[in-house]
């Protein structure tokens, strides 16, 4: 069995690289380049490889379900990739079931299509997949679906932003700059962590100046991962402190 995966992830490696360069040219090239065909085959080869060698493997069903979507790869069908879709979300994949939940709460025009959508992803969001947190982040936020809830939505946001996700540091710094209550649960264990890392000042700031600077170092999360929303918002606060500091007045709090 050990053999059969190892040879399975060696396969799904090859067929990732290859997709990987797909992606690099693609935004430079016509959908249905024919000098990306070699490439997507070779994808596509590899992943039907990985499931010969180990029939369970997730990424794999999920590598060749997002060729068939999305990729103009020979012999592409939408209803096998969405059959590989559905049995690598059935069989645990995270991604795949934050994937399936999103085209099941777009695409499908059936009733019963949102409580589908849902239980992917929160089945996903059970795995701390960061798109399915800040997904369910957002529908708590708006009260879209489900009852509006403020505290969960924050929750969804920080561990969202801890894995690196840009749109949820954003959501979340900016609720921080507006002076949402953040749940008492998160507040715990943030300070217990701190105690373990480094000894905390004396002298803490205002509740305001505290909000600032955590939302700062939200934005600086969604920054490092590329997001020009971070950078704007970074600049815009290096030039509200300017502003005070010219103004030689007390910080005030910043208005979102």
């Amino acid at each position: 069995m050990h053999s059969r995966n190892k040879k399975a992830m060696e396969f799904v490696a090859k067929g990732w690289s290859a997709l990987k360069e797909v992606d690099r040219v693609i935004d430079y090239a016509e959908l249905n380049d024919k000098r990306l065909i070699p490439l997507l085959r070779t994808a596509k080869e590899n992943f039907e490889l990985a499931l010969e060698a180990d029939n369970t493997n997730t990424n794999a069903r999920l590598y060749l379900s997002k060729l068939h979507f999305k990729y103009h790869v020979p012999g592409a069908c939408k209803a096998i990739g969405a059959a590989l879709l559905v049995e690598a979300a059935d069989m645990g994949n995270p991604d795949a079931q934050y994937e399936l939940g999103c085209r099941l709460r777009v695409e499908n025009e059936y009733v019963q299509s949102d409580q589908q959508a849902f239980y992917y992803l929160e089945r996903a969001v059970d795995q701390l997949n960061p798109g399915a947190l800040y997904l369910l982040g957002a529908v708590y936020l708006t009260g879209d679906c489900l009852k509006k809830d403020i505290a969960s939505a924050i929750w969804c946001f920080h561990r969202a932003s801890e894995k690196g996700h840009a749109g949820a540091a954003i959501a979340y710094g900016s609720l921080l700059l507006r002076g949402v209550e953040v749940p008492e649960s998160l507040t715990k264990f943030n300070s217990k962590r701190a105690s373990g890392t480094r000894t905390l000042r004396k002298n803490e700031g205002s509740p305001v100046q505290d909000g600032v600077e955590k939302a700062r170092e939200q934005f600086e999360i969604a920054a490092k991962a590329g997001c020009d929303l971070g950078f704007k918002w970074l600049k815009r606060l290096e030039e509200e402190e300017k502003r005070l500091q010219a103004a030689d007045t007390p910080p005030s709090e910043l208005v979102a």
